[in-house]
C-alpha cells in the first residue's frame, strides 16, 4: 500500500510539474507574442502616411523632464474622404509640478488656417493640410508650441471599446439621437453607441461644449478600463486596433518615459474651456467667435504651464 501510494504521489508530482512547465511556456510565448504585437502597432502608428502630411514633426522634448504639449485630434475620416477633425484637444504636462491641463477647442471656431491663407472653421485645417497644418493653426491661436500629436480615426478607434467589453460613463444630461437613447446617470456604451454619444450636438442645449464634455468623459473611461487587470489577455486585440487607427510622433523611448511619468502625475486634470465667445452666422455658415481677452488669458495660462516665454 505504501509503495502504491508513493507511486501515485510521484505521478501527481510529474503531472503538476508538467502543468507548471506548460503554463510557464504558454505565458512566456504569450508575452513574446504580445511584445511583438506592441512593437508592430507602435511601428504602424509612427509610420502611417496621409496624403497631406508632407513633413516630419519631431520634438526633442524629454517628457519625464521637460514640460510638453500634445495635440489630440479625433478625425471623422471615412472611406474615400479626406476627413475633418471632429475633436481638437490640447494637453499640457508639467513633470515638476506633476500637473496636467486640458483644453478643448470648438470645432467651429473661426480662425486663420496657417499655411492656407484662409479664415474658416478650425476643423477644416486637417482637410486643407493634414496634421502639420492643424498643428500650425493651433500654435498660432494659442501662441504655444505643440510638441507631440496623437491623431485618431474615431470611427475605427472606438472598436477598442468592444474589445474592452464596453465602458461606463456618468452622463449628466438625458439625450437621444434617432434610435439611440442615453438616460441621465451611469450609461454603459459599446463602440457604436460611444461614437453616437460623442457626436451628439444639436440635441444637446449646450451645443459643441456638451459634446466636448462627453468626449473627455469617454477618453477617461477608456483609459480607466484599459488600465484594469481584465485587459491583460486582450492586449493583442487592443494593439491591432491602435495600430490601424492611431498616428503619433512619440518615439519609442519617450513612450517608456511617459509610462513612468503617468504614475507620478496628479490625476485631477485642470479642465480649461472657452466660455466667453459667441456664435455668429457669416455667409450662411455658423462660427464660434473667440473672445480675444479670454483667448489671450488661456494662451498665457498654457504658456506658464509649459514654462515658455
Amino acid at each position: 500500500m505504501k509503495k502504491r501510494t508513493k507511486s501515485k504521489m510521484q505521478i501527481w508530482k510529474k503531472v503538476v510539474l508538467w502543468l507548471l512547465v506548460l503554463f510557464i511556456t504558454g505565458a512566456a510565448s504569450y508575452g513574446v507574442y504580445t511584445y511583438y504585437s506592441f512593437q508592430k502597432a507602435i511601428g504602424k502608428m509612427q509610420t502611417q502616411e496621409h496624403p497631406n502630411d508632407n513633413e516630419a514633426i519631431i520634438s526633442d522634448k524629454l517628457p519625464h523632464i521637460d514640460p510638453f504639449s500634445v495635440l489630440l485630434l479625433g478625425i471623422d475620416e471615412r472611406e474615400y474622404d479626406t476627413g475633418r477633425t471632429d475633436t481638437m484637444i490640447v494637453v499640457t504636462v508639467n513633470p515638476d509640478k506633476k500637473s496636467v491641463k486640458m483644453l478643448s477647442i470648438p470645432r467651429d471656431a473661426r480662425v486663420e488656417i496657417v499655411g492656407n491663407n484662409t479664415v474658416e472653421k478650425i476643423n477644416h485645417a486637417y482637410a486643407r493640410g493634414g496634421i502639420p497644418m492643424s498643428i500650425a493653426t493651433v500654435e498660432n491661436i494659442l501662441n504655444i508650441p505643440i510638441d507631440y500629436y496623437i491623431a485618431v480615426n474615431m470611427e475605427g478607434f472606438l472598436q477598442i471599446i468592444d474589445v474592452l467589453g464596453g465602458v461606463t460613463v456618468n452622463n449628466d444630461l438625458a439625450l437621444s439621437h434617432r434610435q439611440y437613447s442615453f438616460p441621465k446617470g451611469e450609461v454603459t456604451l459599446d463602440g457604436e453607441e460611444a461614437l453616437i454619444f460623442t457626436r451628439i450636438r444639436y440635441e444637446d442645449p449646450r451645443g459643441d461644449f456638451g459634446r466636448q464634455l462627453r468626449q473627455k468623459q469617454l477618453i477617461e473611461a477608456i483609459a480607466e478600463k484599459a488600465a484594469s487587470p481584465s485587459t491583460l489577455f486582450k492586449l493583442n486585440d487592443i494593439f491591432d486596433v491602435l495600430g490601424d487607427n492611431v498616428q503619433m510622433n512619440f518615439p519609442m523611448n519617450n513612450l517608456y518615459q511617459l509610462q513612468k511619468l503617468y504614475a507620478n502625475l496628479n490625476k485631477d486634470i485642470d479642465q480649461l474651456q472657452f466660455e466667453q465667445g459667441n456664435g455668429q452666422r457669416i455667409d450662411t455658415l455658423w462660427y464660434y467667435i473667440f473672445d480675444q481677452e479670454e483667448l489671450l488669458d488661456i494662451g498665457n495660462s498654457l504658456q506658464q504651464h509649459l514654462e515658455v516665454e
